[in-house]
């Protein structure tokens, strides 16, 4: 091994050797999900939280643990007895009749030393009134229960502008409870996707190609014979099918399976695992390497075209613009190679080697590409780009309510998922009942008739509206620990992804239903 192979091993693994700070071992966990970029966006958020309740506190304690940079919970409400039974973020019977927002700050607080939290107990109606842009100062803002007219007002306040920040709209009853996020654009270049960026096999590039051919398989002794990398292989076993068929690939599956023999022909030994491995990714050489069909519909997207790039800030846009050029212009038609390897079956010094030729390709490559960029861009966001340029995705939304005013989607989302509709109408229902009135306790009639106003008298409710009334009627006011717990949980998971723009966050009306244990999503 030359002595660069060791500095290159030695350099890699100095942090798994040195002692890792105090931050690094608090969130080592997290950061092998969303590493140093996502928690460093984390630590800067500021997160809002209307409503001090059961549901809300447990929401805030998924995202205390893991490090916001500050919380704010806006509740002007007492701690009443019901409060003191059911939020584990308050000091039980001592707390009754204090302001229970600054009640769960303090012991949220507790969670995480790193973490600001304040409580504010003024009323969200007198700052939607006087100082609506404190509220839009906040990097996403989350909302549990909360009053129909006031929702509605929040809700349109930051639907004004694309740069104020997005709202979750969180509603629960019983055991059944749903969650929206409204935003305007959210754009994700680290989704994680389970899909591999392509290796190129087909169309390998020339030091690759060279390699692959230079290996002289016959004339190698056993041990080095059984740990040439399978990627090597399909290279050298295409050149040479390419030579016999007049430059063609395998096309048939007549063609294909002989030519899977034929690389395993190409063992001396019977328990050769890296060629078993190399028949094994063989579809690779017919697969044809190409943009995939997610990102060229990215490339139609109108935020492109030349009037929206004179006005758009975002070096999102200008990355895929770049992209889009670079891809028209290669001589491949592909996007920039990564030099991300997969696990395969070799020794150390054949495995860095490929890892050296990938990876001097993708720099070259790299480069290029950022010649077609017309903006500066930090060069961290460039490499994520680059690397993640199989796997990007662009989500726009809708303002909150837009679903519910739409009768025909209502009625198709009815007939094609009744039981996740049933209990979203069944919420909105309730919330328009409390409303309109909110000194008498909804009833299954009034809940049904309410529905029905939604959808049309015309429609037709399907069978599992009835469970879903049922178990509203029941308990219209009812806030479970065990659902706030696990609301707790899936929301926090999502403002994650939001705040961090990793991972694709749910798109529409998630809907829980505790007592089946189930979740769906309708309203995208």
């Amino acid at each position: 091994m030359s002595s660069q192979d060791s500095q290159d091993i030695e350099t890699a693994t100095t942090a798994i050797e040195s002692a890792p700070d105090t931050k690094t071992r608090r969130y080592d966990r997290q950061l092998r999900l969303w590493a140093a970029t996502g928690q460093s966006a984390l630590e800067s958020s500021r997160v809002l939280l209307v409503s001090g309740s059961a549901t809300s506190t447990s929401i805030l304690k998924n995202l205390v643990l893991p490090g916001i940079g500050h919380f704010t919970i806006l509740d002007h409400a007492k701690v009443s007895h019901s409060d003191a039974g059911n939020n584990f973020f308050l000091e039980g019977y001592n707390s009754i009749g204090k302001s229970r927002a600054e009640e769960a700050v303090q012991l949220l607080s507790e969670l995480n030393d790193g973490v600001e939290g304040r409580a504010d107990t003024r009323t969200l109606e007198s700052i939607l009134e006087s100082h609506p842009e404190w509220i839009t100062s906040f990097t996403i803002v989350i909302s549990h229960n909360l009053d129909h007219a006031l929702l509605n007002k929040l809700s349109a306040l930051l639907w004004k502008d694309a740069k104020y920040p997005p709202l979750v709209v969180v509603r629960s009853a019983g055991f059944l409870a749903d969650f929206y996020i409204q935003f305007h654009e959210h754009t994700i270049i680290e989704s994680h996707s389970e899909t591999s960026p392509s290796l190129r096999i087909d169309k390998p590039f020339q030091a690759l190609r060279e390699h692959a051919l230079s290996l002289e398989f016959d004339n190698m002794d056993s041990t080095e014979h059984g740990h040439i990398p399978y990627v090597v292989i399909l290279v050298r076993a295409l050149e040479d099918w390419k030579k016999s068929h007049n430059g063609g690939l395998p096309k048939s599956y007549e063609e294909r399976q002989q030519f899977k023999k034929s690389v395993l022909a190409l063992k001396v030994k019977g328990d050769e695992e890296n060629f078993d491995e190399a028949e094994a990714q063989a579809y690779r050489c017919w697969t044809e390497t190409k943009v995939p069909s997610e990102i060229l519909a990215l490339f139609s997207d109108p935020a492109l075209s030349t009037k929206a790039m004179d006005n758009n800030q975002s070096p999102f846009f200008h990355l895929l613009a770049a992209l889009k050029e670079y891809t028209e212009q290669s001589d491949t038609h592909t996007l920039p190679l990564t030099s991300t390897l997969p696990d395969m079956k070799s020794d150390t010094n054949n495995y860095i080697h490929l890892q050296r030729l990938y990876k001097t390709r993708a720099e070259e490559e790299k480069q290029a590409f950022k010649s077609y960029l017309r903006v500066p861009v930090d060069d961290g966001m460039v490499d994520s780009f680059v690397k993640n340029a199989h796997a990007l995705v662009v989500l726009r939304g809708k303002p909150w309510g837009t679903f519910d005013e739409d009768k025909a989607a209502l009625v198709e989302s009815l007939s094609t998922m009744p039981k996740e509709t049933c209990i979203h109408l069944a919420l909105s229902a309730l919330s328009l009942l409390q409303a309109s009135d909110t000194s008498v306790s909804p009833s299954a009639e009034s809940i049904r008739a309410k529905i029905q106003s939604i959808v049309g008298q015309s429609t037709e409710l399907p069978d599992e509206a009835d469970d879903a009334i049922g178990e509203i009627a029941r308990a219209p006011f009812s806030e479970l620990p065990n659902t706030a717990a696990f609301l707790g949980g899936m929301v926090a998971q999502e403002v994650i992804k939001m705040i961090t723009k990793q991972y694709v966050p749910v798109k529409g009306y998630c809907v829980i239903d505790l007592i089946e244990t189930w979740t769906g999503t309708i309203g995208a």
